[in-house]
């Protein structure tokens, strides 16, 4: 149980910014930190669900409305899978072989196509999510479990672009069967609530997150001949906007 707690602490530390117990980063207490990932995604569902309440009763406006549904997601996690798209976006945007891609993942710096590449995500994150009605946003607030569900998937099955670094340690780590059966339990039970409330926008957006994680795996053997942190960052990042966009689409026809 005391593993269980710490890999429940370090998930959380890791990948929000919810204040957790101290916990020692050794490899024993990230065995299983994976199995807590997408619980991440079921606070920032829970905390769109609260503001659509809240919004509705203080009849705020639609931008005012849709520009908190956006920063939701960055509040709770403190925009570390932000970070990861915007590094990938100038890694692929500079041409370069693998080697030197890798490179400039770990350059601290933001170039001009990642500052490029967040106005576009922002802009097109607030205009989707200003198109969508209170079921579609009930649609979605499971999507954050499912996008990072599928991301710990990437991270225990995907080779590593690299043997060092945060993602590497994390998945070697890993309690490979243990954490596969968990995550798989997640994904179901997130696209089983999205598909439930609305079957149609449920599998619409189910869809548009597999499509993605393939497109994914591809491009980062492609690309980068494997996974980093950085990568499974963009993967969350480009999830949530493609199954949003997938949803407002089915919600049209």
């Amino acid at each position: 149980m005391k593993r269980l707690w710490n890999s429940f602490k370090i998930a959380f530390a890791m990948y929000s910014k919810i204040p957790m117990p101290k916990a020692d980063w050794e490899k024993e207490n990230m065995r299983y930190m994976m199995c807590f990932f997408p619980l991440v995604g079921i606070v920032i569902g829970a905390v769109l669900i609260g503001w659509g309440w809240l919004a509705d009763r203080l009849q705020a406006g639609e931008i005012l409305r849709s520009a908190v549904y956006v920063l939701i997601p960055v509040a709770v996690t403190g925009g570390i899978h932000l970070d990861g798209l915007l590094d990938t976006a100038d890694a692929l945007s500079s041409y370069q072989p693998k080697e030197r891609k890798l490179e400039i993942l770990k350059d601290s710096h933001a170039g001009a196509f990642a500052v490029i590449m967040a106005c576009c995500y922002f802009l097109a994150s607030f205009g989707v999510w200003s198109e969508l009605d209170r079921n579609q946003v009930l649609v979605l607030a499971g999507g954050f479990v499912l996008s990072r569900a599928m991301s710990g998937l990437g991270v225990a099955s995907f080779p590593c672009a690299k043997k060092t670094g945060t993602l590497a340690m994390f998945s070697d780590a890993v309690q490979e069967r243990v954490v596969m059966f968990c995550l798989y339990v997640l994904l179901f039970l997130s696209a089983g609530y999205m598909c439930v409330l609305d079957p149609k926008l449920g599998t619409a957006a189910v869809v548009g997150g597999w499509l993605v994680f393939f497109g994914y795996f591809r491009m980062s053997m492609k690309q980068f001949g494997g996974i980093t942190g950085d990568l499974a960052g963009f993967f969350v990042q480009m999830c949530e906007l493609v199954m949003a966009v997938c949803v407002w689409a089915a919600g049209k026809l």
